[in-house]
């Protein structure tokens, strides 16, 4: 660089920057050392950029290993807490059950109070219906008695040689009139008081009737608000794993029914089944519901089963580098995805499964195959070292191998493979289901 540049910005960096002399003294002799502005702005320059670039990868650094401890935290915590939610779902599905059964004693015990206060209302009606009758046949026979009397009475005059228009005395009429008069006072007073009775009967049944339907339309209405909040639950928790095997290609059905197949023992007494005139069974509609919502929280158990042997979770816990993806590449199939990672990097199985391979194979290096359920294996390439061996069970999250760089690999990495039927799919579409769930 020229003199006069040198000079031009030494004049300019003196506002800021003075020159500065740092003198050096001897026995002999003192000397001093000329730091110009521009060396002092140089200076300051390296040294900034050392703090900013030592700031900078003390922050990555202090990041990547916050992210890495708070995904498996996080991980952890969604699982607990999908754990809990379907404990908590399962108790307040005993709870409501119970609450149910409980409801339905109460009704029946309702019916039976009511039946009784029907009977006891018909008997008062059918008492009602004997007075009545009853006393037709007691004016009828007093009719028939007066009409006798009268009849006595004449045959008696004539034997008297009285004339056929005499009649009974004034007095002997009146007294006659008084005594029936009492008679038939007695009688409608007897009826009246049964009629009353039997009147006040009917009222109170029928309170206690209109009572028992409030209580019933309450329960129901009560019933309504915890199926529906029940059935909104279920639905809720299902949607999510049904998205899983949806995005992972599998058919939700065909899964349920393989894991139906494997966990189908049952076993007890059983009450006869009462059946409909159609053959089907005699259900109402909150019985129906009832055995709807449990039919949902049973194959949302046989879903978790699934999830437990599916290969949702990732082979590697350690920070990697997704290498290269799944497809084409340099015009051949990639049928895997690439993790790369030190030497010794831990891989793990990432579902329930059988190691079928754990052997040295051309191109792969050192590889481990697992067979899972649902006809899907897994595949695990160049790795460094076994830590499992062919016929073994192993679980999700085992540690089953070293990261390594064996077979055909430019550095060390694992090549992770899922097939489904012997067919390669992308990896990625597990991983991707699989935040769903973890």
């Amino acid at each position: 660089m020229p003199r006069r540049i040198l000079d031009r910005l030494n004049t300019r960096l003196e506002r800021i920057l003075p020159e500065q002399r740092l003198f050096l003294k001897s026995d002999s002799a003192t000397r001093f050392v000329r730091l110009r502005p521009l060396t002092q702005a140089s200076v300051l320059a390296i040294g900034a950029g050392v703090f900013v670039w030592s700031m900078v990868a003390t922050s990555m650094l202090f990041i990547d290993g916050i992210s890495s401890g708070g995904a498996a935290q996080n991980d952890k915590v969604a699982k607990i807490a999908f754990e809990r939610r379907l404990d908590a779902l399962s108790q307040e599905r005993d709870a409501r059950a119970a609450e149910a059964l409980a409801a339905q004693d109460r009704f029946q015990t309702a019916l039976e109070q009511v039946s009784k206060m029907q009977s006891a209302l018909l008997a008062s009606e059918e008492r009602k219906r004997e007075l009545e009758t009853g006393i037709g046949v007691i004016q009828a026979t007093l009719r028939r008695t007066m009409e006798e009397r009268d009849n006595a009475r004449l045959a008696l005059a004539k034997a008297e040689g009285k004339g056929p228009d005499a009649g009974p005395t004034p007095a002997a009429r009146a007294e006659d009139m008084a005594k029936t008069v009492d008679m038939l006072t007695s009688a409608l007073g007897e009826t009246a008081k049964e009629r009353d009775t039997a009147n006040a009967d009917a009222k109170t049944a029928q309170l206690q009737m209109d009572k028992i339907a409030l209580q019933k339309r309450l329960l129901e209405q009560r019933n309504d608000e915890i199926f529906t909040t029940l059935e909104g639950a279920v639905k809720i928790s299902m949607e999510p794993l049904d998205k899983v095997f949806k995005q992972a290609g599998m058919d939700p059905d065909h899964v349920l029914k393989e894991i139906k197949r494997g966990y189908s023992g049952t076993g007890g007494p059983l009450s006869p089944i009462s059946l409909s005139t159609k053959g089907t069974a005699d259900l109402d509609g909150d019985t129906a519901r009832a055995e709807n919502i449990l039919r949902k929280l049973d194959e949302m158990n046989m879903y978790r089963i699934a999830v437990d042997k599916l290969p949702l979770s990732m082979p590697v816990k350690a920070h990697f580098r997704f290498s290269s993806p799944f497809g084409w590449r340099w015009g051949r199939m990639h049928e895997g995805v690439d993790m790369a990672a030190p030497i010794g990097t831990k891989v793990y199985a990432p579902a329930d499964g059988v190691v079928i391979a754990a052997e040295h194979e051309r191109g792969y290096g050192n590889i481990i195959k697992i067979r899972h359920d649902f006809g899907i294996t897994t595949r695990y390439g160049h790795l460094n070292k076994f830590h499992v061996k062919v016929g073994q069970k192993v679980s999700q999250g085992e540690w089953i191998a070293d990261m390594g760089n064996t077979g055909h690999s430019t550095g060390p990495h694992l090549h992770y493979e899922v097939r489904l039927g012997g067919k390669p799919i992308n990896p990625m579409t597990f991983i991707k289901a699989g935040k769903n769930v973890f």
